[in-house]
């Protein structure tokens, strides 16, 4: 089709293995022409994840250790737009295709680099970054949320390319952004580090705030506390740890015996409906509830509905109340029950189980594809696009070897494309105007993002909040960087009339809500196209998909699409011992970056057509997303053996964690495999062995040196050996004072700013927003989230109300100037 939003968009993708190949379906996804440069050997990985990943693209191939192999990529280059590589720095400059090279010779080329770790960082740029090395690198496995800390269970290997979902969301957007101030700015060379982008994903899970105030921590964090202090052992048991998760957040057994997974606390109806549609209602009458926004010594009880977590006197008997309740009936029951009643909860599924769902088929999250290898052909649908996109979910088989052999002719007849961009300087969004109504993780991670592209963001809440303050100030401290704040009320005539004036001045609105909720507020699509047919509605929400499916209306969060994927099943283990992965944000921030490559598809449409109109991702979307590697069926398929649950320590003896003598490594020689022990003195003798003795032969051997050793026994081989860091020592071991200046934050990998003048009167350790890293356009590091409201005269003003006027709203409840005295009630 060639009136899709990309369909004039030429990307020459050199990508190998996932995050590069991720970044070209992205765009391919959304219409590009994307030509995959393949090797004269074929892909050099040849599975059908590569397959599906190559879906809508065609294959040139070409030897570009050979001069002409090199021509002819560069003679394409001049005529694209885009190119992607993730190879380790320096290999495209080696074969004479730099991003320098290629950018003097077409200056209006967006060219993506996504190496494993940042090109100019001194300790890492040469290590063979496999997608593990990058997560042992980061922390990813060690410490890796609350429940394997207290089981003691360290590290917590994962096959999930969490490193290559973030980077290859990052990059695709990134790419967007930079064609869409081309006009502007000229090309870019952008580079996204994978570790760079992992870190930021898991954000929430290394965020720290100075004597963070008791009534925000969980039981799980209360008693990894009291643990730590009295010097006892991490050695809790499944049952005895579910026995602490809250009762709204948390997996129940139903009468058909799967589990059945509920979040549903800190939004203020929440917790009410889940206790109503069980039939709790006289449960229920017996809770307190009063504003969360209270400080705990004027609580009147010792805790609130509205706040999370449950209280230590009422949370037994509330999780039993409803683990009786779930017994009563079968999880698809409940599921249905829970989805009607807007109370956020779903069936715990398996990725396959996920693949042939109802919903999932019928939304196109999941998409079947007749593919010539594999049949019918189940896949992972579109993680970002427009509801305008008529060809979102049409796909085409991943092509046959050299497919695009007989146009290139006609390419290399076209002029070459760069020679009229500008290079005036300043961010790829600037004088971009963004209204957010979003609140918690996902919705917030998308204007926070424009923002560090010089987007202007005006943060629009409730006078009443509706989240609790964990939820909206804590994890606001990252998500609402670089934002002004003004409360409204918006279920009154004068609150809907400021709401309009300030779309009036918008040109993107971001908001988490399904259709029916968008709606009800009077943002329909309709309506906004009336308002301003440039208008760009950014959408996210639980379940939706390019198409209505029976739970496109549910609502969910993070665990409940982690839930529904399959990903608790995948980290537990098994149905009996659900988890999720990492504790904060895994998926939630994916989904806001996703979002940011829709509205970026968005916008090359706009300048094409001067049509806004509606970009969309959701929460199940980045689900697939983050098991992309695995995210397909068809007859015949091998079975879904991928390592997982609580005893994982690798896949298979060449990619696995090993502990030396002084603490955990990671061990990678996937391709090497016994060719890399020969290799080296002290571990021949090994390499004759199978795979089924070699794994606790090779643990007895390297236990016998410390992780140096093994690190200087690999070195400048194509192997490799890598200490276990955590999150925590990732966080501390690049952290920079705000009050110290401005850091050079493009040199290594990680960065961490301390923000301690921060105006909470707390300091905080947040992660530096800067995994994309462009060498022309340039980023912003936001200013602290403002308070709640703080903004709230300012904006009135600004969109034509006198003083009067705004005191008579602020009198009548019509608009607010704080939601509570403190920045972070206590």
């Amino acid at each position: 089709m060639t009136d899709r939003p990309l369909s004039h968009i030429r990307v020459l993708d050199f990508g190998q293995y996932l995050a590069g190949p991720l970044a070209g379906m992205m765009l391919a996804d959304m219409g590009a022409e994307v030509i995959r440069i393949d090797p004269p050997a074929r892909p050099a990985f040849r599975d059908p994840a590569t397959d599906m990943l190559s879906r809508g693209k065609s294959s040139l191939v070409l030897d570009l250790k050979t001069e002409a192999g090199r021509s002819t990529a560069m003679a394409l280059a001049e005529r694209s737009d885009v190119v992607i590589e993730n190879f380790r720095p320096g290999v495209m400059d080696r074969l004479g295709l730099g991003a320098e090279t290629l950018r003097a010779a077409n200056d209006r080329l967006v060219y993506l680099s996504l190496p494993g770790f940042a090109s100019t960082d001194p300790d890492f740029a040469d290590l063979p970054a496999w997608e593990a090395v990058i997560a042992a690198a980061t922390g990813q496995f060690t410490d890796m949320g609350l429940n394997r800390r207290l089981m003691g269970i360290n590290p917590s290997f994962t096959p999930l390319a969490l490193a290559s979902a973030y980077g290859a969301a990052f990059g695709a957007m990134a790419v967007l952004f930079a064609l869409w101030a081309r006009d502007r700015l000229g090309g870019d060379h952008i580079e996204v580090p994978l570790a760079s982008a992992l870190l930021e994903g898991l954000a929430y899970n290394c965020q720290q705030v100075e004597d963070y105030p008791a009534r925000y921590k969980s039981p799980r964090e209360v008693e990894l506390g009291r643990r730590a202090a009295a010097g006892l052992p991490m050695d809790l048991s499944f049952d005895a740890l579910s026995e602490l998760l809250d009762p709204f957040y948390r997996t129940y057994p139903c009468a058909d015996g799967r589990g059945f997974y509920v979040v549903s606390g800190s939004v203020a109806d929440h917790p009410r409906r889940v206790l109503t549609t069980l039939g709790l209602d006289a449960l229920l009458a017996r809770l307190p509830d009063f504003s969360a926004y209270l400080d705990t010594a004027d609580w009147p009880a010792e805790w609130t509905l509205r706040n999370y977590p449950v209280g230590p006197s009422d949370r037994a008997r509330v999780a039993a109340a409803m683990k009786a309740a779930f017994l009563t009936r079968p999880a698809h029951e409940w599921e249905a029950l829970f989805g009607a009643a807007k109370a956020p909860a779903t069936a715990q599924r398996s990725t396959r189980e996920w693949l042939c769902d109802p919903h999932a088929l019928a939304s196109g999250l999941i998409l079947e594809v007749d593919d010539p290898r594999y049949g019918r052909m189940r896949q992972m649908g579109n993680v970002a696009w427009l509801s305008e996109d008529a060809g979102a979910t049409d796909k085409a088989a991943g092509p046959s070897a050299d497919n695009a052999r007989p146009a290139l002719s006609r390419i290399l007849a076209e002029p070459p494309r760069g020679g009229d961009g500008t290079a005036s300087g300043g961010g790829w969004l600037d004088g971009l105007r963004v209204l957010d109504m979003t609140n918690v993780i996902a919705g917030p991670t998308i204007a926070s993002t424009l923002a560090r592209f010089g987007a202007a963001v005006t943060l629009v809440q409730p006078v009443e909040p509706n989240v609790d303050p964990w939820n909206a100030v804590v994890f606001g401290l990252h998500a609402h960087r670089g934002k002004e704040s003004i409360l409204l009320n918006l279920s009154t005539a004068a609150g809907r009339q400021a709401l309009d004036r300030l779309i009036a001045e918008a040109d993107v609105i971001t908001m988490n809500a399904t259709d029916a909720q968008r709606d009800a507020l009077g943002l329909s699509p309709a309506r906004l196209r009336a308002i301003n047919r440039r208008l760009i509605l950014v959408q996210l929400d639980a379940f939706g998909g390019p198409r209505r499916g029976p739970k496109s209306d549910h609502l969910g969060y993070d665990d409940t699409a982690q839930a529904a994927t399959g990903v608790m099943l995948r980290f537990g283990g098994d149905m009996r011992t659900p988890e999720e992965h990492a504790h904060f944000g895994t998926i939630d921030v994916l989904t806001g970056f996703c979002a940011c490559v829709a509205l970026g598809g968005a916008l090359a449409r706009l300048k094409r057509t001067g049509d806004g109109g509606v970009a969309r991702a959701s929460l199940a979307g980045a689900g697939n997303l983050i098991q992309a590697q695995f995210m397909f069926d068809y007859p015949g398929r091998r079975p879904f053996d991928e390592p997982s649950g609580r005893d994982a320590r690798g896949w298979g003896p060449f990619y696995h964690c090993y502990e030396a003598a002084d603490g955990w490594i990671f061990f990678a020689a996937p391709k090497e495999g016994h060719a890399a022990l020969r290799a080296i003195p002290a571990l021949s003798d090994l390499a004759d062995l199978q795979h089924d003795e070699l794994r606790d032969a090779l643990a007895a051997r390297i236990r016998t040196h410390g992780a140096d050793h093994w690190r200087k026994a690999f070195a400048g081989t194509s192997a490799a050996v890598i200490r276990l860091a955590s999150l925590f020592e990732t966080r501390d071991s690049s952290l920079h004072r705000e009050s110290d200046g401005p850091a050079p934050f493009t040199r290594s990998t990680f960065h961490v700013i301390r923000h301690d003048r921060h105006p909470m009167g707390r300091w905080c350790d947040l992660v530096a927003p800067i995994a994309v890293r462009p060498r022309s356009a340039s980023i912003t590091i936001p200013g602290p989230m403002p308070k709640y409201g703080q903004h709230t005269r300012a904006v009135l003003e600004r969109v034509g109300y006198d003083a009067d006027a705004i005191d008579a709203m602020l009198a009548e409840r019509v608009a607010g100037l704080a939601w509570s005295d403190r920045f972070l009630p206590e």
